[in-house]
């Protein structure tokens, strides 16, 4: 079993502070993933490591203090997996991830225990956490997508677990990983307000920022625009893109933007905000109580690093 720490590359330490999965400390070397007997060696060698998922949780030796938990290649768990991914070079150390969803019970006791990535993210060194987001989301892409959408027959793996081809001939066809774009967008009145919804599932107290789903045929900015309108009924003005995250809960990309409110009167809908909305000031905020009358995003989203830059003026 490694514990694993390790450096980002210089070209993206330089880079302006990124969000929480979004520091790949590892090359994906992508060009080796159609080189079959490169990959063959490298499943034959003890030096590679695992990255287990275990029905969509990763492997983590401490729970308490997670980090990225590896173990050496072991020819037994593939027997076990129905999808292996190549990850990439970790240290030039082939990185897989392993599926052993499986197993009824959650399996490699003697190494940690499986957790979900939603409750110790946050806890992760933000290299670790790129790895474990990477290998969650792409298990998730190949449960779903065992048999062909065009024609129903089963699929298999290709590519280093990178594309799913259909077994039927006259079929042939490709399938790749998705993502589904979703905006979310920090609406300020141009002053020392800014909006807040919330949803049930969310933790008792938390509120955050708006966010929805790109539709197709949509720009980014019309989606932004879309769903601030459809959830509070405010127009905008001033769109501005902020950054982007991963967001593997399942497959999606957050696209972060700022928009100034040209109009106020909140007219919330409840079906998406059935706890609904309402204006916090700059002054809240930086007071905010952190319990279960009120409090921030979780901290390793997108969410969090936007309200938390606005606060901070």
């Amino acid at each position: 079993m490694q514990v694993a720490r390790f450096f980002l590359p210089c070209h993206f330490a330089l880079m302006k502070s990124l969000n929480f999965y979004d520091r790949p400390g590892f090359d994906r070397a992508s060009h080796l993933r159609r080189e079959q007997e490169w990959l063959l060696d490298r499943i034959a060698d003890e030096a590679s490591q695992l990255v287990p998922i275990w029905r969509s949780r990763n492997l983590v030796a401490d729970a308490k203090q997670p980090a990225l938990t590896t173990i050496s290649m072991n020819t037994n768990l593939l027997e076990q997996s129905p999808a292996l991914v190549f990850l990439g070079l970790v240290n030039d150390v082939a990185h897989f991830a392993i599926d052993l969803s499986a197993e009824e019970e959650a399996p490699l006791k003697e190494f940690g225990s499986f957790e979900d990535l939603r409750r110790i993210g946050p806890l992760l060194p933000r290299d670790e956490g790129s790895i474990m987001a990477f290998a969650r989301a792409h298990m998730t892409w190949h449960k779903r997508h065992f048999f062909c959408g065009v024609c129903g027959s089963e699929t298999e793996s290709r590519e280093g677990g990178h594309v799913r081809v259909c077994k039927d001939e006259k079929c042939n066809s490709h399938c790749f990983p998705r993502i589904d774009p979703a905006v979310i967008m920090l609406v300020h009145d141009g002053k020392d307000r800014i909006v807040l919804g919330r949803k049930k599932a969310m933790q008792p107290g938390q509120h955050s920022i708006l966010a929805g789903f790109v539709e197709p045929g949509e720009s980014l900015e019309n989606a932004v625009a879309r769903e601030i309108f459809e959830e509070v009924g405010l127009e905008i003005t001033d769109i501005e893109y902020h950054s982007s995250q991963p967001w593997p809960f399942p497959a999606n990309i957050m696209l972060g933007f700022t928009a100034r409110a040209t109009t106020f009167d909140l007219t919330v809908d409840y079906n998406e905000l059935e706890d609904g909305a309402r204006w916090f000031s700059r002054e809240f905020l930086q007071n905010s109580p952190e319990n279960d009358t009120f409090r921030l995003p979780r901290r390793d989203s997108i969410s969090w690093r936007l309200m938390n830059e606005w606060i901070d003026g």
